[in-house]
């Protein structure tokens, strides 16, 4: 790398570093003014918001986040909507701190459930508009929350659960609602912030309950957010769910609804973590992810003894989480001079450790999770799965694979072979993509093909992605085309959708 390209790098990753301090430091600004109610949590309890001084250099990232291109619509301009998200974030993070009941809400009971919630719902589906919601709901919604979890928790169990409580029933409507309207491109008219806004309304009263419903209800409306929020935000979006899992001890084996319900958070919450490009890891941090007391050398064993193909689908979230975990220590130790114990030895101890765990994770993969046919083709392999879960699990490896190869120990004698390049890689993450067109896993593929879309080189494959990630925005409904303009920056020109190319920094 030129002297010029290192120094913008570095420049690159500090301002990252600092948008990140920034956040925090707000953060800290409206909890001492009193905003915002302080996210404690119990004793032994890590999860906290801790701004740390900026210094030191160094570092040679992948790329750089340019927030500036992100174009949002209407509606999180909205001021109803703005208004209901804090309302909502600091209801969670009152919720989080304050003391949690003593035992669970039955599934059908608790503070909602009477006699009278089958009418009530009768009354929330009164028009046809919401019943064509609930429609949306479960066959366009529903499976891509569901796509690591074969009993359907979200499409099934949660829809027969808000039978009797209007909450939730709200939350579902509201969310499918915000994917038609992105879907369509609405700009004027937003049912789903009527039914964003009673959905909170409803909830209020029930958060002080440690129901299964209420969880599933705060990350149905975490999701609702996330399809328009603003790349910085991202995260903003989910530490008020994050500190709720947290303080009610939700991980991710736990039983089977809020289980489901977690690893459908701790997606989203990688996702917060691949955007900050190596700067940040999980709000939740991945030793939470796992039962109490368990150490991180227990972790493959609990996965794999639940002979579940879901579970070794989100045993591939958690290595890709782990992987975000190392490589944020990394920067901060190097870039922060933070000392968080991760030095030149213990850094490579623990890569090696990541290195082995990913490889393992591909070796012992069941049936259900390998391809079912492989062709190489040009520009990409085709590589087709006929698992849901297979599919984005599949890519999050690769993923991981990079971002642990990209901060590879110096000298490292080992021999890797192909899976000792990232653009190999890279180019598997993007024919995935292209081979599998299930809805949730193109939307969990956006980072993926970010992180991978960098170190293609070919103007022809380079075309190719720039389709897909348009196509993906059309066909979910999920803000994706703001990383076309990242990976633009980082080619150095504009793909035009006539297939002409101009300077990436022009104006057109």
């Amino acid at each position: 790398m030129f002297a010029s390209d290192a120094g913008s790098a570095t420049a690159n990753k500090r301002r990252r570093l600092n948008d990140h301090l920034h956040h925090d430091l707000q953060l800290s600004d409206l909890f001492s003014a009193g905003l915002l109610p302080t996210p404690s949590t119990p004793a032994d309890s890590s999860f906290h918001f801790a701004a740390q001084p900026v210094e030191g250099a160094g570092g040679t990232p992948l790329g750089s986040i340019d927030f500036s291109n992100w174009s949002l619509d209407e509606f999180s301009h909205d001021p109803a909507y703005l208004a209901s998200q804090e309302e909502l974030r600091c209801l969670l993070f009152s919720t989080a701190q304050s003391a949690a009941p003593s035992r669970a809400g039955s599934p059908a009971g608790g503070v909602e459930g009477n006699d009278n919630m089958p009418r009530q719902m009768r009354q929330v589906l009164s028009s046809s508009r919401r019943v064509e919601y609930l429609k949306n709901y479960v066959g366009q919604v529903a499976p891509w929350l569901d796509m690591f979890d074969s009993r359907h928790a979200f499409g099934i169990q949660l829809p027969a659960l808000a039978r009797n409580s209007p909450a939730l029933l709200y939350a579902i409507l509201a969310i499918s609602a915000r994917q038609m309207e992105r879907k369509r491109g609405a700009q004027d008219s937003f049912d789903s912030i009527e039914l964003y806004q009673e959905a909170i309304r409803l909830l209020t009263p029930l958060l002080q309950v440690r129901d299964q419903k209420v969880i599933a209800t705060c990350v149905l409306l975490c999701c609702l957010e996330m399809m328009s929020a603003s790349a910085q935000d991202w995260r903003r979006h989910l530490e008020g769910c994050a500190a709720l899992f947290d303080a009610f001890g939700i991980h991710g084996f736990g039983s089977e609804l809020p289980q489901a319900v977690f690893w459908c958070y701790a997606r989203m919450d990688l996702c917060g973590a691949l955007i900050s490009d190596g700067t940040q890891s999980t709000l939740l941090e991945p030793s939470k992810w796992l039962p109490p007391g368990t150490r991180d050398d227990e972790a493959a064993g609990l996965f794999l003894n639940t002979k579940s193909p879901d579970m070794h689908a989100n045993y591939a979230v958690y290595l890709c989480s782990k992987v975000c975990e190392l490589v944020s220590d990394r920067t901060k130790y190097t870039e922060l001079g933070e000392e968080n114990g991760c030095t030149g030895q213990a850094f490579t101890d623990r890569w090696l450790t990541l290195w082995q765990d990913l490889q393992n994770w591909l070796t012992h993969r069941p049936t259900e999770l390998l391809p079912m046919q492989t062709i190489d083709a040009k520009p990409f392999p085709q590589i087709l799965f006929v698992h849901w879960a297979a599919i984005s699990s599949n890519q999050l490896h690769h993923t991981a694979c990079i971002l642990l190869l990209n901060s590879m120990p110096r000298p490292m004698k080992l021999s890797l072979g192909s899976s000792g390049s990232m653009l190999w890689h890279a180019k598997r993450i993007c024919g995935i993509s292209l081979t599998n067109p299930h809805q949730g896993c193109l939307n969990n593929a956006i980072q993926p093909l970010w992180i991978a879309g960098r170190l293609l080189s070919h103007r022809s494959e380079h075309a190719l992605l720039v389709k897909l990630i348009r196509s993906i925005e059309s066909l979910t409904g999920w803000g994706t085309c703001w990383r076309i303009r990242d990976l633009e920056m980082a080619w150095g020109y504009k793909v035009r959708r006539d297939g002409r190319e101009e300077n990436a920094n022009s104006s057109s």
